[in-house]
């Protein structure tokens, strides 16, 4: 029988510190370590689509951006498919297309952008299918685990109201948080709130 060590006791956790950003994303930090920032080319220019700017503000619960946030998207290209092998249709994958990003906020204002293409459905379990979404994952001082979250596209409202993920929402009111605000063609409005009214659904994953 294997011993038991009841000394151990469980590592204590920690929010992501000051220095995130230096080992993340040294040249919003001020240190030019690369010629092209890691993250910041997540669909190629070869990549087929709809060219989409996606911004907001990530909200604490005093209705205060929060301004050292990091945050990582992963997304479908516009045909639904994953730049990943465990997606069936990888070898499909638009060129150039990397679905995956990285950005922070700006430390002045809070605010935070990226470029991209509009992803496509994607198939779910049991067949399924998911509306067009971005997934979003949020670190920052004050988290102690990464946050996951999801954005939905307005136009999108048919596919949207049978998204296998947007269902399991009871409330449409707290669904409705996953659903960006499109404020003219190809440029899309998602605040993130942490905490108090109009708080965003994270996702246990």
């Amino acid at each position: 029988m294997p011993q038991t060590l009841d000394y151990l006791k469980e590592t204590a956790s920690q929010t992501a510190g000051p220095y995130v950003h230096i080992g993340l994303a040294p040249g919003a930090a001020g240190f030019k370590l690369y010629e092209t920032e890691l993250g910041w080319d997540i669909a190629g220019a070869e990549a087929p689509g709809e060219r989409i700017h996606v911004e907001g503000l990530v909200i604490d619960g005093t209705g205060a951006p929060v301004k050292d946030v990091l945050i990582e998207v992963w997304q479908a290209d516009s045909l639904g498919i994953h730049a990943h092998p465990e997606d069936p249709r990888f070898a499909e994958v638009s060129p150039g297309f990397r679905g995956w990003g990285r950005v922070i906020t700006d430390f002045a204002t809070g605010l935070w952008g990226f470029d991209t293409v509009k992803p496509g459905p994607v198939p779910g379990r049991s067949g399924r299918v998911q509306a067009p979404h971005l997934n979003l994952w949020i670190v920052a001082r004050g988290i102690n685990i990464g946050l996951a979250t999801r954005m939905y596209f307005p136009e999108e409202a048919d596919l949207n109201a049978s998204d296998p993920v947007l269902t399991l929402i009871e409330q449409e009111q707290r669904r409705s948080t996953l659903v960006a605000t499109r404020e003219a063609p190809g440029r899309y409005r998602f605040d993130i709130r942490l905490q108090g009214d109009g708080e965003t659904v994270f996702l246990d994953v």
